[in-house]
């Protein structure tokens, strides 16, 4: 039986990275459909819904490619739709594509959420320590590290954009070096496992990637 794996986005379809290293960890027959909460939407009524506060700012890729800042509470108001066409389209399993904490919304009952399967990561390899954190924005800095800060774990974030040069991720990885983290999260599903081969190789440590770790637990489901 064909399975079909779809993926909610909180940008824009399409997302062609996120499509592909979610296929290569699913099954070879497996159909993948993906849609994205801000779907339909111009670019300019995007910018009109900026976001109110650091906690409410998350950071995505728009149709085209280009980097935004997008509201979360956005992004929340119209997730319901786009899981909902997603299984229209005879998605028998569900994942939304962002490691940040969301809410119950209407139409989420079985749908994978990335931050769950990182945080479970962590706390698996890490009950006590120092986490370093990369997040894609310095506004996500302290929410980021407040979620998972714990009694044993240490916590310590540095910013890199998903889009940043070789040069500017070496000049990241090596601020997070200085901190002495024990393990790495990578905390956004746009890094690329590119991204990871050149933080991994300058901090020196095991670094966890959203996108592929979720990948994992995808061909598992789908298995």
């Amino acid at each position: 039986m064909t399975r079909t794996l779809g993926i909610a986005t909180i940008g824009q379809a399409p997302r062609d990275d996120i499509a592909a290293l979610f296929a290569a960890h699913a099954p070879p027959a497996t159909r993948v459909v993906l849609r994205g909460c801000l779907d339909g939407l111009t670019d300019e009524e995007i910018a009109a819904r900026p976001p109110v506060n650091n906690g409410d700012t998350l950071y995505t890729r728009l149709r085209g490619g280009h980097d935004v800042i997008i509201s979360k509470a956005h992004v929340i108001e119209r997730a319901p739709e786009a899981l909902a066409r997603l299984r229209d389209d005879g998605a028998d399993v569900l994942v939304f594509a962002c490691t940040g904490e969301f809410p119950h919304m209407p139409g989420d009952a079985g749908v994978l959420f990335p931050s769950r399967v990182l945080n479970g990561m962590v706390e698996s390899l890490l009950p006590v320590g120092r986490l370093g954190l990369l997040i894609s924005l310095p506004e996500q800095a302290e929410k980021s590290i407040a979620k998972r800060q714990r009694e044993g774990l240490e916590v310590v974030a540095e910013s890199l954009r998903p889009s940043a040069e070789p040069a500017d991720i070496r000049a990241a990885a090596a601020r997070l070096k200085a901190q002495r983290p024990d393990v790495v999260a990578m905390d956004c599903m746009s890094y690329a496992p590119e991204t990871k081969a050149l933080v991994k190789a300058e901090v020196g440590v095991p670094t966890l990637l959203a996108i592929t770790a979720t990948g994992h637990v995808i061909g598992e489901v789908l298995a």
